[in-house]
């Protein structure tokens, strides 16, 4: 059967039904979106939808957006149960996302069955419901197409979706749902069976449980919990409480109070036991970010300004938040890569080493215990750790870099004994829970004994698995890779993939390769961030010493660098995911394809450091500026909009607004949801346009500037912002040398001129920029205050 989504029903507008259902509108699906009409609502149609439409807005406000652009919304439309349950019979598939009661869930399933039509996918967002039990008096064919969904909050951001089928599910739903998932919604699909909290919740809650209780055993504070349990392990910086705090106590609660009644042969069983000070939280409604309180409290001090207080769990009184300091942690400052991190963190001889020794080997023997009950195969448990929790390492990933064997014997050691299966295995002469063979990643399968091919990454090409085999040249801060089919990838690896020297060169060696010997190029990597842009630390340094020829150097190998992206004799494709800042964004624009991650962070963001695009950026503007504007247009209007776009550093909240702001071309460039697929979209891409015939193309010489004639407006309306204050002096300094080179220089009337000499008139202001102290103070000041370099 071949199944298409055109229209999907929700069904439950709160928290979550309202952003699943924008996250549907994202990917370009109609939705209907209904909750309860309120009680004496009369005939009145507005006030019918109220809550709908209210829980609707408040979505829409949330920060950060459920919606990846606001037009995207039309293809919402709201109701209520009463009136508008009806119109699932146009839709192909309904979510239940209504309050977590199995009784309010049966009989909005009871008017679900009254009117969807035969062979319409049902499903539920229950995070812990069991699912079987919701198929009671349904229909012979409503029971063969439910099935569990589990999204995880906020549903555009976090990438798991549990799909739970029941033994009357058929096996086609539950593959076309695996499949849907992580195509078009972009997630990691994991498989669960039906067994309380599923995967992520079971582990992660015991994981934060288990905890709780480590906490009052070895005395620790909150601080110090959040700061052993945050990034350095490669997980989120919301750590352990302040997820805690966001997510919401109670809910925690509830959910350990389901494991703990449901699983009364669990080993752990007593960990899901509520610690009194955590009862205590709960019942003063000291529940997190909802009631203003958890285990950290806003505070004003003195002056006026927001503290941050934290919950002293022996007092339970809050207290200004104490900075932390682990001899360990110190450590392990200097190594960036979490793998060999990892080994020292555990080593550690401090209470910080007890602390990840005693929580990890816990979690270790627990997650080994839960195979077979939650899932048949380890990997689904990292997976749903990796796309719920935001772990980097999930933990048989985390174990198998620590070493099993030697990791077995200290657990004995520490009284926490993994299952059996563990002993089997290693006495079996297996080595690790992973590895990889021919480029691909294998996990060992407990009921064969060997090894076997994580299902459904067939078709992803990662660089981990083939960069071992497949390099084919490397420098300091760059690896170029042999991905096959004559298509070469050039990745990063600086230091938020910042763009200096190495990376220049990098893309020299690359395409030079290309043209000698492969088809094409595609530029992406597999760090947390695409790119920050260029390395203005090295910039400062220059400028700093007053090495003007050195800079004039550097901008101009730069800008070379991304002139030579755009004009080779192969196809470049530009891959960028999350962060593509400054250079990065300048390296998109001069790409023959960009193929974006829909969470892509793109923009021109120099003038946040006193300077202007100078690689190019401001050069391609004025070219896609004289592009855009067709006969009949208002001209100043277009040149204000871009104008405004690099002058207020806009940076796209997602690759579709990156559009709307001109960072991407509307007919060229695509987007794609599922990170894991980028790298093969991209390669394909690429093949297409080589076997379409490439051809280098020309540099321009036709690119109308409007000069005099829109450098007085920008000048003008420079001056009104800094009449009324709006902007500083230096702000206005900026903003007129943009304007310049936007208007190609104060030429007296419109006049085509050639991408080299906008490059000149962008090199040239950029220079100029360099030498002001305001600007050397701003890149001092991020360079020295800790904040991200994102120029």
């Amino acid at each position: 059967m071949k199944r298409l989504i055109k229209k999907v029903a929700i069904l439950g507008s709160g928290v979550m039904g309202s952003r699943i259902a924008c996250h549907f509108a994202n990917i370009g699906v109609e939705v209907v979106l209904l909750d309860i009409a309120p009680k004496d609502s009369g005939d009145d149609k507005k006030l019918r939808n109220k809550i709908v439409n209210d829980a609707l807005q408040f979505a829409l406000k949330s920060n950060p957006s459920p919606i990846y652009r606001k037009s995207f919304v039309s293809r919402i439309t709201t109701g209520n149960f009463e009136d508008n349950m009806k119109d699932i019979a146009s839709c192909d598939w309904v979510i239940e996302v209504v309050v977590e009661r199995l009784d309010i869930k049966k009989q909005v399933f009871e008017q679900v069955e009254k009117f969807r039509k035969p062979g319409t996918l049902i499903t539920s967002n229950t995070s812990g419901i069991p699912i079987h039990l919701m198929l009671e008096g349904r229909s012979e064919d409503f029971q063969k197409h439910f099935c569990g969904s589990h999204f995880f909050n906020p549903p555009r951001y976090l990438k798991l979706l549990e799909i739970i089928p029941t033994p009357k599910t058929s096996q086609e739903v539950t593959d076309f749902l695996m499949n849907y998932g992580e195509l078009y919604l972009g997630k990691t699909t994991v498989l669960c069976k039906d067994t309380p909290a599923f995967i992520a919740n079971r582990v992660g809650v015991f994981s934060i449980m288990s905890l709780f209780h480590l906490v009052e055993k070895m005395g620790l504070t909150v601080e110090e919990v959040d700061k052993l349990t945050g990034p350095v392990l490669g997980r989120p910086k919301s750590a352990t409480f302040r997820t805690c705090d966001v997510v919401g106590l109670d809910i925690l609660v509830h959910v350990a109070n389901g494991v703990y009644d449901s699983c009364t042969k669990d080993e752990a069983r007593e960990l899901f036991k509520i610690p009194g000070y955590i009862s205590k939280m709960v019942a003063n409604k000291w529940l997190g970010s909802k009631t203003e309180q958890g285990f950290f409290k806003k505070v004003k001090g003195a002056g006026g300004k927001s503290e941050i207080h934290a919950l002293d769990l022996k007092t339970m009184e809050y207290k200004p938040s104490q900075k932390v300091k682990f001899a360990t942690l110190e450590t392990t400052k200097p190594i960036e890569n979490l793998r060999d991190r990892m080994k020292v963190l555990l080593a550690g001889k401090d209470k910080a080493g007890d602390f990840y020794r005693t929580s990890f080997f816990s979690l270790f023997a627990y997650v080994s215990n839960r195979i077979p009950e939650i899932s048949d195969e380890l990997y689904k448990i990292d997976a749903a750790m990796n796309a719920g929790f935001g772990w980097e390492l999930g933990p048989f990933e985390a174990w198998d870099i620590l070493g099993i064997e030697e990791t077995v014997k200290a657990m004995e050691a520490a009284g926490n004994k993994p299952a059996p299966w563990v002993y089997d295995m290693v006495k079996g002469g297996a080595k690790n829970f992973y590895k990889v063979e021919n480029g691909v990643r294998k996990y060992y399968d407990i009921a064969s004994k060997s090894y076997k091919t994580i299902p459904g990454t067939e078709q992803f090409i990662l660089l981990d698995n083939i960069r071992s085999a497949k390099t084919v040249w490397k420098n300091a801060g760059t690896t170029i890779t042999d991905i096959g089919d004559g298509i070469l990838n050039l990745e990063f690896h600086t230091k938020m993939n910042s763009i200096g020297g190495e990376i220049i060169q990098g893309m020299h060696t690359a395409i030079d390769m290309a043209e000698k010997d492969f088809r094409g190029l595609v530029i992406s990597n597999e760090g947390a961030n695409f790119s920050a842009g260029a390395n203005v630390g090295m910039i400062f340094m220059m400028a700093a010493e007053q090495e003007w020829d050195e800079v004039n150097f550097a901008i101009k190998a730069f800008q070379n660098a991304m002139m030579r992206v755009r004009y080779s004799s192969i196809p470049v494709v530009v891959a960028p995911h999350n962060l593509a800042l400054g250079g990065a964004c300048e390296m998109s624009m001069h790409a023959d394809k960009v193929v974006a991650h829909a969470e892509t962070y793109m923009g021109l963001v120099e003038f946040g450091v006193g300077l202007i695009p100078g690689g190019g950026g401001s050069k391609e503007f004025a070219l896609r500026l004289s592009d855009e504007i067709k006969e009949g247009d208002i001209e100043l209007n277009t040149f204000r909009n871009r104008f405004l776009t690099i002058g207020q550093a806009k940076v796209s909240t997602s690759a579709h607004e990156a559009f709307d702001l001109g960072y991407l071309r509307k007919g060229r460039d695509l987007v794609v949801m599922s990170r894991a697929r980028l790298l093969a979209e991209a390669k394909a891409q690429c093949i297409e346009l080589a076997e379409e015939g490439y051809t280098m193309p020309v540099q321009r010489k036709d690119i109308r500037v409007l000069g005099k004639q829109a450098l007085g407006l920008a000048y003008l309306g420079a001056d009104s912002m800094r009449s009324g204050n709006y902007i500083s002096e230096h702000d206005q300094k900026i903003s007129q040398k943009l304007a310049y080179v936007l208007c190609g220089g104060d030429l007296s009337a419109p006049t085509l001129v050639s991408e080299h000499y906008l490059l000149d008139l962008e090199r040239e202001a950029f220079l100029s920029l360099c030498g002001e102290r305001k600007t050397l103070e701003r890149i001092q000041s991020i360079l020295t205050g800790g904040k991200i370099l994102r120029n």
